[in-house]
């Protein structure tokens, strides 16, 4: 059994053919995009969690410390430390260390 197939028959296959390749590769990129979309908000929830659960916890010991303590050196640290430790991420995250993007594979230097 003999196949004859013409140079245009080839061509339109190559064609197909290319045109799989870039749809499959225009969908990766697609999902990563929403994937790191999705990435993105997660953190803020993350983020706004760990807040909520730290200030509930500061919170919590300024108020045992003030309502069963008449020692005015431990009012000061209960009051001054998670001023201490705001200032220091609020330093840490407004602090600018690197000025440009996150490469990726394949782009220029």
């Amino acid at each position: 059994m003999n196949v004859q197939v013409t140079p245009t028959e080839v061509l339109v296959g190559l064609g197909a053919l290319a045109l799989v390749v870039l749809m499959w590769r225009s969908g990766t990129r697609r999902a990563r995009r929403a994937a790191d979309k999705a990435r993105a908000g997660v953190r803020v929830v993350s983020l706004a969690g760990r807040m909520l659960l730290t200030a509930a916890g500061l919170v919590g010991v300024q108020w045992l410390v003030f309502t069963y303590s008449a020692d005015a050196t431990l009012r000061l640290v209960a009051l001054a430390l998670p001023d201490l430790i705001a200032a220091y991420v609020l330093t840490r995250a407004l602090t600018v260390t690197e000025l440009g993007t996150t490469r990726r594979r394949g782009d220029r230097r």
